[in-house]
């Protein structure tokens, strides 16, 4: 899960796996495989920054 910002500023988790598109147009627009949009504070780098930070860190083993 990433946590966006939508566009009057409330705070929101959204399953990163589930994201089938994303525009710029001027904001921008996630839209997630169930056909469900969602417009963000977040530019399309910022997100995908997001996701690759989620990725790499949730694969790292438990410590012990």
């Amino acid at each position: 899960m990433i946590e966006l910002t939508r566009i009057k500023g409330e705070k929101f988790a959204l399953n990163s796996d589930q994201i089938e598109m994303m525009e710029q147009t001027p904001d921008t627009v996630v839209t997630m495989l169930n056909g469900h949009k969602y417009l963000v504070r977040e530019t399309i780098g910022e997100i995908i920054d997001k996701i690759e930070y989620f990725r790499r860190n949730s694969s790292k083993p438990a410590a012990l």
